[in-house]
């Protein structure tokens, strides 16, 4: 029998210029640079730019993308209707996405063109379509008008208009935007590799990204940062209800939740041996989005809660190197900028959608068909036997 490897961990199915994780070190690249280098800088626009092209773009280049993103915001209106409607039904945001994203390719012109130049133009429609219809479906939740797109923002800045109606502030913008480039590719992780395997059999690269969509909305790959910041409001009020500092009251919880064998959410990764690289990134996000603020506490807290949850993981689980993951100061930096944790998994979409076009324009290209095996456990030469015998 063939050596069976549970969850394909760890096995190379395909290359990528794309991105490179780097479990043991810590170390994450895209389109070659250090994510500390890039997310904190760039534009969103400008990291999309450069997973399409592998460059950053020039001025003019990247003033086309973004004229060209404002453009593809407007989505068919069957495509608002289908996230009214879930709002509707109060649906789980991730369900009205999926709905509306499969929609958006209502507005293709030429819908069997399958040339490269086809794909790209409609996987920069729903990275621009993401934002209204995720922000459409939300303010009709909370029984509001939506917000027409707003020409004069970029990418991030218009997603955070569409959700209130009101211009954020710069900090919040950056904050966001900082975080969108985090999250815009990280290897093939399951949502992505969802989409190219939908996409290797010569399907179309819409059915492919909403595959994407339907992969993200599971606990264990999009789901986590709410519940990792609900974790930090429960010891809050523990600490509040019992007269207790937080450092103390955080060391109970934690120690609490391991002897109960709770999952810790934002704490351990599949891949990362060491501390995730993505969480240094938004640590310093969130540092820079709460310094002049008057809830600057939720933030101190929030590093006191990490430290101790982080020693008593070491004292339960010595040498197994649990750290931080992306999803603790996710859930800080997006609570920051004013965004409810229903929003934090249709908003984690928003940013990946840049990485899983590129990904399935890749595959496409390697038109290559991906079919892994299985191990039969079953039995072997059984005899029909009829209804009237059984």
């Amino acid at each position: 029998m063939s050596e069976i490897i549970p969850g394909l961990e760890g096995i190379v199915v395909s290359e990528t210029r794309l991105s490179r994780v780097d479990g043991e070190a810590g170390r994450l690249t895209i389109g070659g640079f250090p994510i500390e280098e890039l997310a904190p800088r760039a534009a969103y626009e400008e990291v999309l730019f450069l997973l399409c092209h592998d460059r950053l773009p020039s001025q003019a280049e990247l003033a086309a993308l973004r004229s060209d993103l404002r453009q593809r915001r407007v989505v068919p209106p069957v495509a608002i209707a289908a996230v009214q409607e879930a709002a509707e039904r109060k649906l789980h945001p991730m369900d009205a996405l999926r709905m509306g994203a499969s929609l958006v390719s209502l507005n293709d012109s030429a819908p069997r063109d399958e040339s490269r130049g086809a794909n790209l133009s409609r996987g920069l429609s729903l990275v621009a379509a993401f934002p209204t219809l995720v922000a459409t479906y939300w303010r009709a939740l909370q029984g509001e008008q939506a917000v027409a797109p707003n020409p004069e923002l970029d990418h991030a800045a218009n997603y955070l208009y569409m959700l209130t109606g009101e211009a954020a502030d710069a900090a919040a913008v950056r904050a966001l935007e900082t975080y969108l480039n985090t999250v815009i590719d990280h290897g093939l992780n399951a949502s992505t590799f969802a989409a190219r395997v939908i996409v290797s059999t010569r399907s179309d690269l819409t059915s492919a990204i909403v595959g994407a969509i339907g992969a993200l909305k599971g606990p264990l790959h999009g789901g986590a940062p709410g519940p990792a910041l609900d974790m930090v409001f429960e010891i809050q009020a523990r600490s509040l209800r019992n007269t207790t500092d937080i450092k103390s009251e955080a060391r109970a919880w934690a120690e609490q939740a391991i002897g109960r064998g709770d999952r810790l959410m934002g704490f351990g990764h599949r891949v990362y041996k060491v501390r995730d690289p993505r969480a240094d990134v938004l640590n310093r996000a969130a540092a820079d989005l709460f310094k002049n603020r008057d809830d600057r506490a939720i933030y101190e807290d929030a590093r006191t809660v990490e430290t101790e949850v982080l020693a008593a993981l070491e004292r339960a689980k010595p040498g197994r190197r649990i750290q931080t993951n992306v999803e603790f100061y996710t859930a800080l930096v997006l609570h920051g900028i004013g965004l409810d944790t229903e929003l934090f998994s249709p908003t984690f979409a928003i940013g990946r959608a840049g990485g899983w076009m590129a990904h399935v324009l890749e595959q496409i290209d390697e038109d290559r068909l991906i079919r892994p095996r299985a191990a039969y456990i079953g039995d072997f030469d059984r005899e029909w036997v009829a209804m009237e015998g059984r």
